[in-house]
């Protein structure tokens, strides 16, 4: 699956367009994860334990609308975005979202 942030692909046709394609997860902060944050809030430096879950985060969402789009008959993505918000104290969701399209 080709995924573009551009609404066109250089050198491409887009044949057909499917439509809104979309894929999230909501992820919840780990009490080990927030003892770490907090010791990194005092010393400072980077929180990798939330680095890490935010990159899990993103694959899931990404793959999940890539089988969105493959179910649509779709074999790119165009104007592809990701977005985060926080639904509740200490989770956030990720959403992957674009448009599915055949070239």
């Amino acid at each position: 699956m080709l995924i573009v942030t551009t609404e066109q692909i250089v050198n491409k046709e887009i044949k057909e367009v499917y439509g809104y394609v979309k894929g999230s997860t909501i992820r919840a902060k780990h009490i080990g994860n927030d003892i770490m944050a907090s010791l990194k809030g005092i010393v400072g430096g980077e929180i990798k334990e939330y680095g890490a879950m935010l990159d899990e985060a993103r694959q899931v969402a990404v793959s999940r609308m890539v089988k969105d789009a493959e179910e649509k008959g779709a074999n790119a993505i165009v104007a592809f975005r990701l977005q985060t918000s926080t639904v509740m104290s200490g989770a956030s969701e990720i959403v992957a979202y674009g448009t599915a399209v055949r070239i």
